[in-house]
C-alpha cells in the first residue's frame, strides 16, 4: 500500500508587486499608493499528493508556480489558503546559496545549514567528511563562502542537502549551475536515494532530466495543474504549448482565419513493440518498430473532409517521411463537433541509429491550416551498429566457392 509523503491542499498563494522604484517616486505617488501595488498570483487552487519512493518532476514556463510550490513544500514559504502536509525530514536545495551566511566560511556553513534542515551538531560532525570529500572543494572548506564560485555554493548546497539522511529531498534547477562531472555525480546520487526508497521533487527546465528520473510529472501554467501523469504525456503537453506561442507570434493569416474551428490538443508516442523511455525521448526501439501517435483532436464545429498531416524529420531537420491520411485512408473521418481519439500508426518503420521527430498538422478540405504543431514528439531509434544511414538494413554476406 502506498504512503503518503506530502499532500498539497487547495494551495493559494500571492505575492504583492510593488511599482515605486525610488522615495522620489514613493512620496509623488503617496496619495494613490494602493494604484501603484499590483496582486500577482503564482498559486491557484493547487492540490496533490506525493507517495513514499516517487520522483516527481514540476515542470511548466516561467512564472507558473513550480519554484512558489516546491518552497511552500519545503516551508520556506506558507500559502495565503490551504495547507501542506510533509511526513519525514525534508532537505531542499531551492536556490543559489540558500541557508548560507557569505561571513562564513564552508566548514561553519555546512554546521549552520545542517541545523536549518534539523540535524543535530553530533550527526553533522558524523557527516561532516563524506560532505566536503563529495564537494570536492575541501581546499576551501575554511573560506568565507561569499568569494566562492557559483559552482562551489551549488557543490557544497548538494552535498549538504544530500548527506543528512532526507526522507524528502527537493531540488530546484540549481543543478544546473555545476560542470558536467558534478551534474553526473549528482544525477547518480539522485538515482542512488530513488533505488533506497526515497522521495525526490524535481523542479527543472530540462525535459531529459525529467523524463529520465522522474516516475510523474506535474505540468503547471499560471499557478494551476494542468497536467498530473507520467512524463511522456506532461512533457508533450507542455511542448505543444511551447510550439503554440513560438507559432501564435508568427504572422500567419490562415492561422488567425482557422484556428477556432480545430485543434490538436493531447498528442504522445508509445510502440507497439518493447521499448523503453529515456531523456526526452518519448520512445526508444530498434528498427522495425510500429510507432503509434496517439491523438486527441477537438472540433469547435464539425469540418468536414478534414486531414491530418504527419512527417518524420531528424532533429536536425532532414525529412525523412510524410504521410496524409488524405492519400491513404478510405474510411470518413468523423466530421461532428467535440473531442475524437485516434491512432496514427506507422508499422515496420526502418529507420536508420539517430534521433527523430514527429511534425503534425490539421488541414480543412480546402488545404486551410487549422492548427499544426512542430516537433510534437520526439522518439529515438538504436541499431546493432551493422549499418549507418537514415535507413535501417542488417547486412549479410554469403561466400560462394571458387
Amino acid at each position: 500500500m502506498a504512503v503518503e509523503v506530502v499532500r498539497v491542499e487547495h494551495l493559494v498563494k500571492s505575492f504583492t508587486l510593488r511599482k515605486q522604484k525610488s522615495v522620489k517616486e514613493s512620496l509623488l505617488n503617496a496619495s494613490r499608493a494602493r494604484t501603484t501595488n499590483e496582486t500577482f498570483q503564482a498559486l491557484a487552487d493547487v492540490s496533490c499528493s506525493i507517495n513514499a519512493g516517487e520522483s516527481v518532476g514540476l515542470v511548466g514556463p516561467n512564472g507558473s508556480g513550480k519554484s512558489t510550490l516546491l518552497k511552500i513544500i519545503g516551508g520556506i514559504l506558507t500559502p495565503n489558503q490551504g495547507r501542506v502536509q510533509v511526513r519525514g525530514r525534508v532537505a531542499a536545495l531551492l536556490e543559489l546559496g540558500a541557508g548560507f551566511h557569505p561571513d562564513l566560511s564552508g566548514r561553519e556553513n555546512i554546521f549552520l545549514n545542517a541545523s536549518v534542515l534539523g540535524v543535530s551538531r553530533s550527526e553533522a560532525q558524523r557527516y561532516f567528511n563524506d560532505i566536503v570529500e563529495f564537494s570536492g572543494i575541501p581546499d576551501f572548506i575554511d573560506t568565507q563562502v561569499k568569494f566562492y564560485s557559483s559552482g562551489m555554493y551549488v557543490r557544497l548546497a548538494f552535498s549538504v542537502a544530500v548527506h543528512v539522511d532526507p526522507d524528502v529531498l527537493l531540488v530546484d534547477e540549481v543543478l544546473a549551475v555545476g560542470d558536467e562531472p558534478f551534474q553526473q555525480k549528482c544525477m547518480d546520487k539522485i538515482r542512488q536515494f530513488q533505488h533506497e526508497g526515497r522521495t525526490i521533487v524535481f523542479v527543472s527546465h530540462a525535459p531529459g532530466q525529467v523524463a529520465d528520473l522522474c516516475d510523474r510529472a506535474i505540468l503547471l501554467e499560471k499557478g494551476r495543474v494542468v497536467v498530473d501523469d507520467v512524463p511522456l504525456i506532461a512533457l508533450g503537453r507542455l511542448r505543444r504549448d511551447y510550439q503554440r506561442v513560438i507559432e501564435a507570434n508568427k504572422e500567419s493569416n490562415e492561422t488567425e482565419h482557422s484556428a477556432y474551428q480545430a485543434s490538436i490538443d493531447s498528442v504522445y508516442l508509445t510502440s507497439e513493440q518493447p521499448s523503453y523511455h529515456h531523456s526526452e525521448f518519448q520512445v526508444v526501439s530498434p528498427p522495425g518498430l510500429t510507432l503509434c501517435v496517439n491523438l486527441e483532436l477537438t472540433f469547435a464545429q464539425p469540418v468536414s473532409g478534414w486531414s491530418l498531416q504527419a512527417s518524420i524529420e531528424t532533429t536536425l531537420g532532414n525529412h525523412c517521411l510524410s504521410v496524409n491520411t488524405r492519400d491513404f485512408l478510405d474510411a470518413p473521418l468523423p466530421t461532428g463537433s467535440g473531442t475524437h481519439k485516434c491512432v496514427l500508426r506507422f508499422p515496420d518503420l526502418q529507420l536508420g541509429e539517430g534521433d527523430y521527430v514527429v511534425n503534425l498538422a490539421l488541414h480543412d478540405e480546402r488545404d486551410i491550416r487549422l492548427d499544426a504543431i512542430n516537433r510534437a514528439g520526439l522518439f529515438a531509434i538504436r541499431t546493432n551498429g551493422h549499418s549507418s544511414g537514415p535507413v535501417y538494413s542488417d547486412p549479410t554476406i554469403d561466400f560462394d566457392p571458387v
